[in-house]
């Protein structure tokens, strides 16, 4: 009996677990593709989970940091979903390439148009985003996600150092160490793999036709060789024949 009391102690306790830890597991987050390294660029996927049985997702907005404005942000196209892009005044104008940037990016809004995520899906929205900031650990996007029961759950609240996870938290983008060419291993890798390829390509190319040149005069050679084997072959006949009539006289 009291195996039996303990067994179903022990069961409920593990489904309160449960209950408690999916919601929180579940939440809107931030991860970049490759690293997201101070000062460079970076390709951002906000993952968004649907975290109810009987509602779709059908919007997400993420607001992007106001203490620290990113001069670029690009988001891919989503099939099925609308973008739309705020941007506001920035009260100390960025320089970017020797050109001043009065305004950033603050929000992006995806609207499902011919999509949504349904119960037990995801969908990433990729953003590509820079520069990153240098004097910054990490960044903080606020995100409210939309049902189409109309229920709206806002990822806002802030993580602490050391604290326990919020019940809502906001995604948080942790930033790496500086990198030499500042736009992120992704696109020097990218970039000397193109090289290479180039330098293979003009190898493979210079020694197609240095083949084709070696042919061409092999073949040349050839033939000359044999007309002259061939014109001497007739000469030596022709002599032979004369040789013969010679002694017959």
């Amino acid at each position: 009996m009291k195996l039996s009391r303990i067994a179903l102690a022990g069961g409920v306790a593990a489904s309160t677990v449960l209950l408690i830890a999916g919601p929180a597991a579940a939440h809107v987050s931030v991860q970049p593709v490759g690293e997201a390294a101070k000062g460079g660029y970076a390709t951002l996927n906000f993952k968004v989970p649907n975290e109810r049985d009987q509602a779709s997702t059908v919007k997400l907005e993420v607001n992007f940091p106001a203490d620290h404005p990113l001069s670029s942000v690009t988001p891919q196209a989503v099939p099925g979903w609308d973008i739309k892009i705020d941007k506001s005044k920035l009260d100390k104008p960025l320089e970017v390439h020797g050109k001043k940037i009065t305004e950033a990016v603050s929000k992006v809004t995806w609207t499902a148009d011919d999509s949504e995520i349904a119960p037990g899906y995801f969908q990433q929205f990729p953003v590509s985003v820079g520069a990153l900031p240098e004097d910054a650990d990490q960044l903080v996007f606020k995100a409210i996600q939309t049902y189409d029961n109309k229920e709206v759950v806002r990822w806002i609240e802030e993580p602490t150092e050391g604290g326990e996870e919020p019940d809502s938290p906001a995604p948080v983008l942790k930033l790496s160490a500086a990198s030499d060419d500042h736009h992120g291993g992704g696109a020097a890798d990218d970039a000397k793999e193109g090289d290479d390829h180039k330098a293979a390509d003009t190898a493979a190319s210079t020694k197609e036709t240095h083949a084709a040149a070696s042919s061409s005069s092999s073949d040349t050679t050839a033939r000359t060789l044999g007309i002259i084997g061939i014109v001497i072959g007739v000469a030596g006949v022709a002599f032979g024949v004369l040789a013969g009539r010679r002694r017959s006289a």
